[in-house]
């Protein structure tokens, strides 16, 4: 009797943890799942009623011929989302990079050595990621107005990498405590320098975790919009604050268009992550 209730109790469990894994995926994905649909929804003034299906909201992000009117999109031109597309991706690209390189030195310089002032160090690290992003962005604003900066691209990058930096030594910290450090010390042991060791052991080991650091990095930097919104120029709109000048407008299938490209992207980026993880955890 007693074995029949805890096989019962099992199987509730069970079943009660896949409704839970269902919803809580429900509650994350199905937002995205309604903006897809509604970017072929062919009614151009009311979003949430549905007249039709239609591929020419992608058209006209592509430039391509479609039977929309001018009326119905935002965009005055495919070259201005072109050039806030470009915007982004060079924001992204080169943030990434010297995020990358600045994460994972600090990471490794306190992994691997001792101060009087780590902890405090450490603290400070951590803080851009705490401080909220409107007072991040207003304070970078004052910052570069103070020293007569103009605002554009370089001060997105500048901007981007003050607070992107800390994303990449948490993931790279992560990896290191985790590390067998008595591979570097076999690796000094037959009479291997620093920079030997470095490049040959420490730095495959770590890796995985500097791939993952550096997508990251990227993601957030090409979704980046409070920061941003407030140290770009005039001639360096990104794509996040492109779509939220639309959205000023009202919410049209042409911007669902666009944010659906934008989680493709990110689906490609993540899976190209994880491709490469695998192979080098191999």
């Amino acid at each position: 009797m007693l074995e029949r209730l805890t096989y019962r109790l099992t199987r509730l469990s069970g079943k009660v943890l896949m409704l839970y894994g269902i919803l809580f995926f429900c509650f994350i994905y199905a937002p995205m799942l309604i903006i897809l649909v509604y970017s072929f929804n062919a009614n151009p003034i009311n979003m949430m009623s549905w007249s039709g299906f239609t591929f020419d909201w992608y058209r006209s992000i592509f430039g391509l011929s479609n039977k929309l009117t001018e009326q119905a999109l935002y965009i005055e031109s495919t070259e201005q989302l072109t050039n806030a597309v470009m915007n982004s991706l060079i924001v992204a690209f080169t943030t990434t990079a010297i995020s990358t390189v600045i994460g994972t030195m600090t990471a490794l310089a306190l992994a691997r050595y001792r101060f009087k002032v780590k902890a405090f160090y450490r603290m400070l690290v951590f803080m851009p990621m705490i401080i909220p992003d409107i007072v991040l962005g207003l304070a970078l604003l004052i910052y570069f107005v103070t020293i007569g900066v103009k605002l554009g691209l370089t001060t997105i990058i500048i901007g981007h990498c003050t607070f992107l930096g800390s994303y990449v030594f948490i993931v790279v910290s992560a990896r290191l405590a985790g590390m067998d450090q008595t591979y570097e010390e076999a690796s000094a042991d037959l009479g291997a320098n620093s920079w030997v060791t470095f490049r040959r052991v420490t730095l495959p080991l770590i890796m995985p975790g500097v791939i993952g650091g550096a997508l990251l990095a990227f993601i957030i930097s090409m979704d980046d919009l409070v920061i941003t919104y407030f140290i770009a120029g005039v001639d360096s709109t990104t794509l996040p604050v492109f779509i939220y000048g639309m959205l000023r407008r009202g919410v049209k299938p042409e911007i669902n268009a666009i944010a659906t490209l934008m989680i493709l992207f990110s689906l490609i980026v993540a899976s190209a992550g994880l491709y490469f993880r695998s192979r080098s955890t191999r």
